[in-house]
């Protein structure tokens, strides 16, 4: 195996990359700005030029990769047209780089409440309207999949237990990123994750699950 990594020098891309790393997987890292990236990431990642916005950076930045994770998100801007590039556009062209070149496994970091039109983040130019456009694409792309939908993302760490349901079941909440990063490399691992969406919080209360009781609870 070995992984790609899209936007993995943000918050939640940079943990994936670790995780990735911890568990001794060879990791291709998409970065902009190279000399940023060698300051944030683990110098065992390799790092390739590229943006998911340029297409024939992408067919050549995924180089001999087996399995693909995507965690790139739109940045807070007055550029109205973000969500919809970024979080759209970026990922439909990673999908169609990921057919070209066979990838095993894409797995997408994408929210919670991807389903209500009527959310208080699609006052922030429809961003959650454009994850769930990208949800679609992948789903209709023939690829094997795992969609992960985050709540609220916490940069702090915690003993909270994992709660993983099926989609359109979770609506408030928050988790670890670092939680998400677990759950994202596992599924890459857990046969029962493959063509799933999975909602997923973190809660003091939870009964502490493996992962694959975790999965294997999502229908």
């Amino acid at each position: 195996m070995k992984a790609f990594v899209a936007g993995a020098t943000g918050e939640t891309g940079r943990r994936i990359v670790q995780e990735l790393v911890a568990r001794n997987i060879p990791v291709r890292a998409l970065v902009r700005d190279v000399e940023k990236a060698r300051a944030i990431l683990p110098p065992e990642a390799e790092l390739v030029m590229g943006d998911v916005l340029q297409t024939e950076s992408l067919n050549i930045a995924l180089g001999d990769s087996t399995v693909v994770l995507c965690a790139t998100g739109a940045k807070p801007s007055f550029d109205p047209t973000g969500p919809y590039k970024v979080d759209f556009e970026g990922t439909k062209n990673l999908v169609e780089a990921s057919k070209s070149k066979g990838i095993e496994h894409f797995v997408l970091v994408s929210s919670l409440c991807t389903s209500q039109l009527f959310h208080p983040l699609n006052l922030f130019w429809l961003i959650l309207v454009w994850k769930k456009q990208a949800e679609e694409y992948i789903q209709k792309s023939g690829l094997t999949y795992t969609i992960v939908r985050p709540g609220g993302l916490k940069n702090e760490d915690n003993t909270d237990s994992i709660v993983m349901q099926g989609a359109d079941t979770l609506f408030d909440g928050s988790i670890p990123r670092q939680k998400v990063a677990q759950v994202c490399v596992e599924s890459l691992f857990e046969p029962a994750a493959r063509n799933k969406i999975v909602e997923i919080v973190a809660k003091s209360e939870a009964a502490a699950k493996s992962f694959g009781e975790l999965f294997a609870n999502v229908a």
